[in-house]
């Protein structure tokens, strides 16, 4: 059965699911226009993308399924890669070729991306939505911190209107006190005890309070005289149905507090579309037009112009935009925005919030749509307050050129190099007056200026820094980005050090100064050492002028002086010269303590240092008083660092350790955790009883510093580890060999190499199974042995890929010899 058909189908059904679902809720990019873009816009986008961890092909999948033309992708891509290739960095983007996990090229999403389709392709939309420019004032309604919700705990509006089921609050206080809380009936009136029915509806609060007053004063007569007060206030806020229609993202009737005023319903509304104007907002009461709403004035300066409270069954109508015009570039506020009649390119740049730091403010450029053709316009910053822009113009403003008009840059040996002004008449002479003249370094024979060509090409023009100054050469008048290099003269040559090397306290490189004698160098290097001999210190010297045909020729020149242990100056101090070698030797007879450790069953254990240079293992034994009663002379061991070294005298004994050492390693290269251990064998095998029977033998090796002697108690057990059934520790016994200890370990494994097992001893001696004809002949075990089996290394058996490679590659070689012996 063929997968691969159904892969891409299934694929192809999931991306079908998956884009539309993300797009639903977008907006298209059919009106994207890829020539129209920055380089500034291209770089963010490369950026978003990489850190996204998109594809090409997913940016591509969602751009398609949101309507950007698929011409307009390729130059997308044609963008990008001409950005990449003129910056010079590895392609942040990945190819629009994807490598599956059986090798294969598929040019769709792969599988992780179909995976994860929803989120990726969602963020695949958020980055090419930042190609779209934003209209001005969109952000005001889509903002989740912003509500325009009606104040409702604010005092009553003394021009509220009141309606049916408002509640009225009234308060009687001075002579007389009362308190009424009233609801206004749906004919619009209010019944007071002791007054009678009082009609309120569609008054506002300021007339409802007169005529209530009015009524009420043939109750409480001092109403009239001053004597009563009445206040009235509006309690529970009824509610108002409004409409709003038109260019509204979600047109209907909505249902909002009767303070609500118009901003509060385009709100809740999501406010005006892509579409619908956002200066034009109508509202409708009674059939007649009472207000027009232009949100810029509250975007601009904050002003709520014609926000008026809403009445039952208002309607706000957002109509289509008239007039919008598109600014890029180099702006405070770059976006789409809506022009009225009469307003101007200056109108613009305000609602644009003026130019930025970096914007070319002489001129403008402007895209115009024709009748039948886009043309492109030049507009100069005299015309600013007088043009007027047309719907659909596109205008650029560019950013400043990235070069100086008068720079010139002087580096070098002076004492404040950097950029100066290029003022009228600038010479070589003044700016290196400018620069505070030159350091005392300064190398004077020779400087050179790097000056811009007019076809931009860089060429040198060198003087004599010393004659400019003194007059003695003509003057260089500089230009437009000269740059002056004046060299120090340590910049010209080979830095200058001499060299202490032996028995100082801080060897190494030390920096040459004229006059340098041995004992400033020395003492520059932290002194002499205790054991520094101040006799035959030898000085190497390097020689200039060697004989290069002479097969003998010198390669150094060597001295030898003797100086005293204090460094104190002398008429014969020797003057060094740059590049010298000193070297210090220790003294001849000097020796530091050298420290061995001798520990386990003797009397005295602990530290001993080595008294002789040829010091033994018997007489440290002497001097740690010799063995206690539990001793195990056989077990006794030398442990030292590093693998055992050949010795004139254990030759004999090194070489079989050596080479049994050899083996274990042999056999450790097919095991993989035990074996380690085995390389960290640092320990030299001795035979102690031999040793003290054969006192200064050839048993008896010398000592070496951090060597230490161990002499164990009495070993009682055989460890057996490796490839066993089951590794254990057993009790030893003399009628025991090798196979009945290999059997108290549950007997060999099935990958168990039995002709490498070896067995490491109490002294650290090993010793491998050897072979006799078709016998193995394993070693012998003694009290404290480890006994170790290796594992066999792993066979790889060889695949079906393998076994038909091989088959054809003889088939081939077969082929070959039948048509060679034809």
């Amino acid at each position: 059965m063929n997968v691969r058909p159904i892969y891409l189908f299934l694929l192809t059904l999931i991306m079908s699911v998956a884009v539309p679902a993300v797009a639903q809720n977008t907006q298209n990019f059919s009106d994207i226009r890829v020539d129209e873009l920055s380089d500034a816009q291209i770089r963010q986008f490369m950026s978003q993308v990489q850190a996204a961890g998109l594809t090409e092909a997913q940016l591509e999948q969602v751009a398609a399924s949101r309507g950007m033309p698929s011409s307009e992708v390729q130059k997308l891509r044609a963008r990008v890669e001409k950005l990449q290739t003129s910056s010079g960095k590895a392609e942040p983007v990945k190819s629009l070729k994807q490598t599956t996990t059986s090798g294969r090229s598929v040019n769709y999403l792969d599988t992780d991306s179909v995976s994860a389709s929803r989120d990726s392709l969602q963020q695949a939309g958020s980055i090419l939505e930042n190609f779209r420019p934003k209209i001005f004032g969109s952000d005001l309604f889509s903002g989740k911190q912003v509500t325009f919700e009606p104040n409702l705990r604010m005092a009553t509006p003394r021009n509220y209107v009141i309606g049916p089921d408002d509640e009225l609050l009234l308060d009687i206080y001075g002579n007389s006190e009362a308190s009424y809380k009233l609801r206004v009936s749906p004919e619009g009136t209010i019944n007071v005890q002791y007054v009678g029915v009082i009609p309120v509806g569609g008054m506002t609060i300021e007339q409802a309070t007169q005529r209530i007053k009015s009524r009420m004063s043939t109750i409480y007569s001092g109403l009239r005289s001053g004597a009563t007060n009445l206040n009235i206030a509006v309690g529970n806020i009824r509610s108002i149905k409004v409409v709003l229609t038109g260019e509204v993202k979600k047109p209907g009737t909505y249902t909002l507090p009767s303070l609500a005023t118009v901003f509060n319903a385009l709100y809740v509304s999501g406010g005006p579309t892509d579409n619908g104007s956002f200066r034009q907002i109508e509202l409708i009461r009674g059939g007649r037009r009472i207000a027009t709403l232009d949100i810029y004035d509250f975007l601009l300066t904050g002003e709520f112009r014609n926000n008026v409270g809403l009445q039952d069954q208002d309607v706000i109508r957002v109509p289509t935009y008239n007039r919008r015009v598109e600014i890029v570039g180099e702006v405070k506020r770059p976006g789409i925005f809506e022009m009225k009649e009469g307003e101007r390119l200056s109108d613009l740049f305000r609602f644009a919030g003026e130019f930025n730091e970096r914007a070319y403010k002489a001129r403008v450029k402007v895209l115009k749509n024709t009748d039948t053709e886009r043309r492109i316009d030049d507009i100069t910053s005299d015309a600013f307050a007088t043009y007027q822009p047309a719907s659909g113009d596109k205008y650029f403003v560019d950013e400043i050129l990235d070069r100086f008009a008068n720079r010139v840059t002087i580096e070098g040996a002076v004492f404040r190099p950097g950029q100066f002004e290029l003022s009228e008449g600038l010479t070589l002479k003044g700016l290196i007056q400018k620069a505070e003249g030159l350091k005392e370094d300064a190398f004077t024979n020779r400087a050179y200026i790097t000056r811009l060509k007019n076809n931009n090409e860089t060429e040198l023009i060198s003087f004599d820094v010393a004659k400019v100054l003194s007059g003695e050469a003509a003057d260089v008048p500089l230009k437009r980005e000269d740059k002056i290099n004046i060299s120090s003269i340590f910049d010209l040559k080979e830095e200058y050090n001499v060299q202490v090397e032996g028995e100082v306290r801080d060897p190494g490189k030390l920096k040459y100064a004229e006059g340098m004698t041995l004992e400033d160098a020395i003492l520059q290097a932290g002194g002499l050492k205790e054991n520094a001999t101040t006799q035959r210190v030898e000085i190497s010297r390097r020689v200039k002028n060697s004989d290069v045909n002479s097969a003998s020729a010198i390669t150094a020149e060597v001295f030898q002086v003797n100086i005293t242990s204090d460094l104190r100056n002398t008429a014969s101090t020797f003057v060094l010269q740059p590049f010298d070698i000193v070297a210090i030797r220790p003294s001849s007879g000097y020796s530091t303590q050298k420290i061995v450790k001798i520990e386990g069953e003797v009397l005295f254990p602990g530290v001993y240092s080595i008294t002789r240079k040829d010091e033994r293992i018997s007489d440290l034994l002497n001097r740690a008083g010799g063995f206690t009663a539990y001793a195990y002379p056989e077990g006794a061991s030398l442990k030292r660092a590093g693998v055992p070294q050949d010795t004139s005298v254990t030759a004999k004994m090194d070489r079989q350790r050596v080479r049994q050492f050899q083996l274990v390693q042999r056999s450790v290269s097919d095991t993989i955790k035990l074996d380690k251990e085995a390389l960290k064998n640092d320990f030299v095998g001795i035979d102690l009883p031999r040793i003290l029977k054969r006192k200064g033998g050839r048993d008896d090796i010398f000592l070496e510093e951090g060597d230490i002697v161990s002499v164990p108690k009495q070993l009682q057990t055989v460890k057996i580890g490796g490839e066993v059934l089951s590794p254990v520790t057993v009790v030893f016994s003399r009628n025991k060999g090798f196979r009945e200890y290999i059997s108290n370990a549950g007997g060999f494994g099935n990958r168990a190499k039995r002709r490498a097992a070896y067995v490491v001893y109490a002294n650290g001696t090993v010793q491998s199974t050897s072979k006799f004809l078709f016998f193995n002949n394993f070693p012998s075990i003694k009290p404290g042995a480890q006994i170790f089996v290796p594992k066999k290394p792993e066979v790889r058996r060889m695949s079906a890929g393998e076994w038909v490679g091989l088959s054809s590659g003889l088939a081939s070689v077969a082929a070959i010899i039948v048509s060679l012996l034809r």
